[in-house]
């Protein structure tokens, strides 16, 4: 990042749009997390649900100043040149209030739409760095391996060119995002742990306040902390799968998370009967008092954006107990 781009505030607490929520909840979901008072919204794009371009648009119509981010769109389902122009047009109708996400995607959505390459990592890189360059009205680069934009150069670029961050786990996906990238999006769970580990397999600057890192968790705020607990468990039961790795290494509990994963007949066994201790390490949960720690502990481990994937059967109704997790000095 050059040294005159602007220097992002830290301690930002944003809320998923779930990818299920019925559509007629989507509207009034993403006004109400604005009137609560979350600095962000998160649109999903998983392959069967909804588009992530699609619901930003009218998400950021339908509010006046909350930061809408696009958590993610993969290289593999786009032609770069129409991603610039689409996330470009968002941007400059609504300056300063978009962020784009962008991975390679799950390996065996992204077969099944026939759009996993051959090196899903050089598609990452060219596709990342061909993005920010056309939004700034820079001409596309030379032609890579994937990405074919040569001399490309769009007309009509925002006045505030939106972040491009990498949705990505492993340790060389995570430290491309800190080569070409704005940042990085950490997908649930995004512990403390994870993110520290993470910072470091990207080599950031001492300074990672000029990096959007943006911490995806399951949550849950109840004056009962049993009762949250148990509510984020179904989120949880498919951290045992080899998939999520990364986000189980740094854990102090690891091996015996393994250990009992093995053990369990499946993944809703596994969910139903982990320790309430390590739900609280993989999840906000708890009192608002709790939760709010828990936040705080995100963001010391260096994330600047700490976004909550409420739990339980209704997410709009799930708002405002969430919304007591923010901190009451904000």
């Amino acid at each position: 990042m050059s040294e005159t781009e602007t220097v992002p505030a830290t301690g930002r607490v944003g809320v998923m749009l779930p990818r299920d929520l019925p559509v007629q909840d989507v509207l009034p979901y993403a006004r109400r997390a604005e009137e609560l008072g979350f600095d962000q919204i998160w649109v999903v794009e998983d392959l069967g649900f909804r588009g992530g371009l699609a619901q930003a648009g009218p998400v950021l119509a339908s509010t006046t100043h909350i930061t809408v981010g696009i958590g993610i769109l993969p290289a593999g389902a786009r032609n770069v040149c129409f991603t610039a122009m689409e996330l470009a047009t968002l941007a400059q109708l609504y300056p300063g209030r978009l962020i784009a996400g962008i991975g390679h995607g799950m390996p065996d959505w992204m077969r099944q739409a026939g759009s996993w390459p051959a090196s899903p990592l050089t598609l990452l890189k060219e596709y990342t760095t061909a993005l920010r360059l056309l939004m700034s009205g820079e001409p596309g680069p030379k032609d890579g391996r994937y990405v074919r934009c040569e001399g490309v150069v769009l007309t009509e670029i925002p006045d505030i060119v939106p972040p491009v961050i990498l949705g990505v786990r492993g340790p060389k996906s995570q430290a491309a995002a800190g080569e070409v990238a704005d940042g990085l999006l950490l997908a649930e769970p995004a512990g403390p742990a994870y993110i520290a580990s993470s910072l470091r397999h990207m080599d950031a600057p001492a300074d990672v306040r000029r990096l959007e890192i943006v911490a995806y968790d399951n949550a849950a705020v109840d004056d009962d902390e049993d009762a949250a607990v148990n509510r984020v468990r179904e989120g949880l039961s498919a951290i045992g799968e080899p998939d999520w790795a990364p986000h189980i290494a740094p854990l102090p509990f690891a091996t015996e998370l393994h250990a009992h994963r093995a053990a369990c007949a499946d993944a809703q066994e596994f969910a139903r009967t982990m320790p309430a201790a390590w739900i609280r390490e993989l999840s906000i949960v708890g009192t608002p008092g709790q939760a709010r720690a828990a936040i705080n502990a995100r963001h010391a481990a260096g994330a600047t954006s700490v976004v909550l994937a409420p739990a339980g059967p209704d997410a709009l109704a799930a708002l405002g107990s969430l919304a007591r997790a923010l901190d009451p000095g904000r």
